[in-house]
């Protein structure tokens, strides 16, 4: 059955390998990034339950014990991961449900290209940088963001231009693809719908 209690974990950019026995709420604090690997699946049942709280200020990577991707936790978010199959080694295997505490607010006074850590944050751009800037979001090719993954825009002040590179952004309701201009007090979700394509909404959005 499920092991009852808590452990908690100091991040240092390094490896924890959860297993049948490691307890039911996995805490991670500290300021740098983990790994954490979930359970061989077969040495649980269906129905098993994990929960991982990143209270770090580092990003927590959640694997699979096959070595894939399940889940990118950005700081002060929780999630549940849940076996709903216990054979295969992928993130098939695994039910995800996130929470953040927050939206976390990263904020740019430059030209800025968004990176993993970026998924479920808004980057601000602030009343004190009074000059056009251009905000990116990354190819999958380079941050290979999982499908659902939101980012918000918040404009403060003149012009942010809203591009990706290489892959597709597309504006919900009028379908155009390509870069986006988001006005001073604009605001703008942009949501990952594919592999390679994003769609975006928001007011103040051209």
């Amino acid at each position: 059955g499920v092991a009852p209690g808590y452990t908690t974990t100091a991040t240092a950019a390094g490896t924890t390998t959860l297993t049948v026995a490691s307890t039911q709420f996995q805490f991670f604090t500290g300021s740098t990034t983990q790994t954490v690997v979930l359970p061989v699946t077969s040495t649980l049942t269906t129905g098993f339950p994990f929960t991982v709280v990143n209270n770090s200020t580092g990003v927590v990577t959640v694997n699979s014990s096959g070595g894939n991707n399940v889940l990118v936790m950005g700081p002060q978010s929780t999630a549940q991961f849940t076996c709903i199959l216990t054979s295969g080694t992928t993130a098939a295997s695994w039910s995800v449900q996130t929470t953040y505490a927050n939206v976390p607010q990263n904020s740019q006074s430059a030209a800025y290209t968004t990176v993993l850590s970026d998924s479920g944050k808004h980057i601000l751009h602030p009343t004190a940088d009074n000059n056009a800037r251009t905000f990116t979001i990354d190819s999958n090719a380079n941050v290979p963001y999982l499908i659902g993954t939101t980012i918000t825009f918040y404009n403060q002040i003149n012009t942010v231009t809203i591009s990706i590179t290489s892959d597709t952004l597309t504006l919900a309701g009028a379908g155009s693809t390509g870069s986006r201009s988001l006005a001073a007090s604009g605001i703008a979700t942009a949501m990952k719908v594919g592999a390679t394509s994003w769609v975006i909404s928001g007011v103040g959005l051209t």
